[in-house]
């Protein structure tokens, strides 16, 4: 069973250097026991929600594209900024949050740069969902 993702979860993005934490910007009113402030798929703006990875080191990100022509093409990374247009997916059909479906720890985020946003740690552990 995948476990309901918190405020404060570990995230990771296959471009990025460094883990980061989900935010919750405005908490939904929706708490599970003891569990923080619960998730839907639509927690997925930049900043606000997703906190950036360190340093990007992908070439679709225009900004390393440039870092990495000025440096002769040696890959330089450049600071993160995650760009996610579209929300997580799949996210739980069975458990709703604010009328949208929860994230659960087995969704994933696409960044406009290709990176793919995984959860790695869900920011609690005692509640399951289908």
């Amino acid at each position: 069973m995948a476990l309901l993702v918190c405020m404060g979860a570990t995230l990771r993005c296959s471009f990025g250097t460094v883990p980061s934490s989900l935010l919750i910007a405005a908490p939904h009113r929706t708490f599970v026991g003891p569990v923080p402030a619960v998730a839907n798929i639509m927690d997925n703006m930049p900043i606000s929600n997703i906190v950036p990875f360190g340093m990007c080191t992908t070439v679709s990100n225009p900004a390393v594209a440039t870092a990495t022509t000025a440096a002769l093409g040696v890959l330089t990374p450049m600071p993160c900024v995650p760009v996610t247009p579209a929300p997580w997916t799949p996210g739980s059909p069975s458990v709703l949050v604010e009328n949208m479906p929860a994230l659960n720890n087995t969704s994933t985020l696409m960044c406009a740069w290709g990176g793919v946003i995984q959860v790695t740690l869900a920011g609690q552990t005692p509640v399951q969902m289908p």
